[in-house]
Parts: structure tokens; sequence; C-alpha cells
């Protein structure tokens, strides 16, 4: 199997700093590893940052504007694991560590509130399981309530996880900005995704002191590959936070209003928006939108 992530495109994005990724697919339960966890820890891409907005207006909710801000390098994906023998069976079992530091903890919490003060958010909501892992969930949940002391002009709460879950889908208006774990906040930010059509909306940013890339939150749709019936919204999307990013953020401002109109006024919509157009007719109503 050939290598998906060269040492070349590695210097690259060290080079460059800002990284454009194209959704690729990860081998489940064996081959290599996934691309988006490489990148992640050969630059420390500490926070990624999910907003989810509506865009049909027959969704399931209207308004929807909501942004999931996730830890990204610790938690269950460290990938610490092994399988545990017994019986003869050297597979007899498997056991995985979560591992939380304070200064992950304090470093993404922190990342948040200053992401709510300066988007003008006005509320952060921090979940987690720290009822059940007091001590992993327990130190997130601590570091988080020290780094709420420094952000009086933000409303804070905490939830319990599974709890949050219901509430974003009873009545998700009553949240704003959200922050968790790793493996919590990819499961939270797919549900997100969801109140607006799905993942196809749904753009990402990863997050880190001297590099950022930015990507689609969907996979890699092997089903409808050759089609050309792909929503390129997402993909399109994260372009506009990558914009934002390295401060062009007029041009982003542009194509998301672009995307608005076209979506909005069912000039084009491809299959998974309820519509018939293709991704060249998308993307080339989106273009006349821009001129």
């Amino acid at each position: 199997v050939r290598d998906p992530l060269p040492q070349a495109t590695l210097d690259s994005a060290k080079q460059n700093g800002v990284i454009l990724k194209g959704p690729l697919t990860t081998p489940s339960g064996s081959g290599f590893r996934s691309v988006n966890v490489t990148f992640r820890k050969a630059f420390d891409l500490y926070a990624n940052v999910r907003p989810v907005r509506t865009l049909l207006p027959e969704g399931r909710y209207e308004d929807i504007d909501l942004v999931l801000i996730r830890e990204n390098t610790e938690g269950l994906y460290v990938g610490v694991e092994h399988h545990i023998g017994m019986h003869g069976d050297p597979r007899a079992a498997a056991e995985s560590v979560m591992i939380i530091t304070r200064f992950g903890a304090e470093r993404i919490c922190r990342y948040a509130f200053e992401y709510a003060r300066a988007k003008g958010r006005k509320k952060v909501t921090l979940a987690h399981k720290a009822n059940i892992l007091k001590f992993t969930q327990g130190l997130f949940l601590e570091a988080g309530r020290e780094v709420a002391e420094d952000f009086p002009d933000i409303e804070w709460e905490d939830r319990i996880i599974d709890a949050t879950a219901m509430h974003l889908v009873l009545d998700p208006h009553r949240f704003d900005v959200l922050v968790m774990e790793n493996m919590f906040g990819d499961i939270l930010s797919d549900l997100m995704a969801g109140l607006v059509g799905g993942l196809g909306f749904a753009p990402a940013g990863n997050i880190g002191t001297d590099a950022a890339m930015f990507e689609a939150v969907h996979g890699s749709a092997p089903d409808i590959a050759g089609q050309g019936i792909a929503n390129p919204t997402g993909l399109l999307l994260s372009a506009c936070l990558m914009l934002d990013h390295i401060g062009q953020h007029e041009v982003g401002t542009r194509i998301r209003s672009a995307i608005d109109d076209v979506i909005l006024a069912g000039r084009a919509r491809t299959v998974d928006m309820g519509g018939t157009a293709s991704t060249k007719d998308y993307t080339d109503a989106l273009i006349r939108a821009l001129v």
C-alpha cells in the first residue's frame, strides 16, 4: 500500500502552515493510520473547530448557529491500546487508555472561551462524563471551571455528555459554543451536523499554534464516486474557515453568501439537498452568484 501521506507532503504543509484537505477513507481495524490523526500529531493541531448553521430552510430546525470545539490530541484517540491474553488466547481482550493532561484540557478550554469572546458568542458549554470517569473527565471538568473564572463576560455551564446529546436534539438553541474531549467531540459534531441537514454541510478547522488544517467532516463516499453528484458545500465552507484564518474574511464572506443565495433560492441543489443538480451544476450556480 502506498503511503497516503508522504514526507514531501508533510514538508510542504510545514513550509506553508496551512492545509486544505479533501476526504480520505481510513481502513477500519487494519491498514494505514488516519491521515487526519497524523497531521494533528505532526503539527499539534489541538483545537478542532466545527461550526454548524442552518442552510436548508425546510430543515429540521430554524436558525441553528452552533460551534463545537473538540480537543484534538488527547483522550481515547491517542491510540494507547493493546490486547490482553487469557486462557491461551492472545486476543481474548483489548484495552484502551484515555489520556487527559491538565495542560491539554486547559489549552482547549481557554481556546473555546477566547473563540467565544472573539466571535461575540455569549455562552460556553463543557460536556463531559465526570460522573463516571472521575479522574480523566474529572480533570477536564476541573480545568474548564478554572479557565471559566478568567472569562466573567461569558456564560458557562457543564453538562453530562449523554444529556447534552439529548438536549441538542430537543432544543439546540439553548447552546452556543460547546467544548469537550476528543471522542465525545467526534460523535457530537456529527449529531450537530444532522441538525442542519447532514455532513454535507459540515466544515472543520484543526488549529495549532504554528499550522492549521481545514477539511470537510464527511468521508470520501465511495458509493457515489464518479457519478458527479457529490455535495461540495462542506469542503467549500472549510475553505471559508481557512480564508478567515489567514485574514481573508471578505473573500470567505462572499463565498458563504453565494452558498446561502444558491441554496435558499433553490437555484441548484444536489441530490442530498433534495434536488437534481450535479456537482458541476451546483458549482456553476455558485460561480454565477459570485460574479
